[in-house]
């Protein structure tokens, strides 16, 4: 069993800054791809940003320029530092990622989410 779960989110003003994390916790024996979702009320769930286990990143084109993705691959954690924040920028954020099991199956899982909430 593997469990994702996310940390960081809150309240903040418009023009600032909140750093995600997703840390991975369970028997596995790697994580490939990383990526951070969020969801808006009343929209979809879109993809924010990916890195691979090699560490190339891809970013929504809203958030670049203003949010990084990083990885620890030692600490099994995900981050997302976010910086200029934006009333746009409310949502869900969710951690998504890809194990090697300890049976050397690939799996997906979630992570519950974290609310960020940019006030104007």
């Amino acid at each position: 069993q593997v469990q994702l779960v996310e940390s960081g989110g809150g309240l903040v003003q418009a023009g600032g800054s909140l750093r995600l994390s997703c840390a991975a916790s369970g028997n596995f024996f790697g994580i490939n791809v990383m990526e951070w979702y969020r969801q808006a009320p009343g929209e979809q769930r879109e993809l924010v940003a990916t890195i691979t286990s090699g560490g190339s990143t891809a970013y929504l084109d809203s958030a670049k320029g203003r949010f990084t993705i990083s990885r620890d691959n030692a600490k099994n954690t995900m981050y997302l530092q976010m910086n200029s924040l934006k009333p746009e920028d409310t949502a869900v954020y969710s951690c998504y990622a890809e194990v090697t099991t300890a049976a050397m199956r690939s799996l997906a899982y979630w992570g519950r989410g974290t609310q960020v909430t940019v006030t104007s």
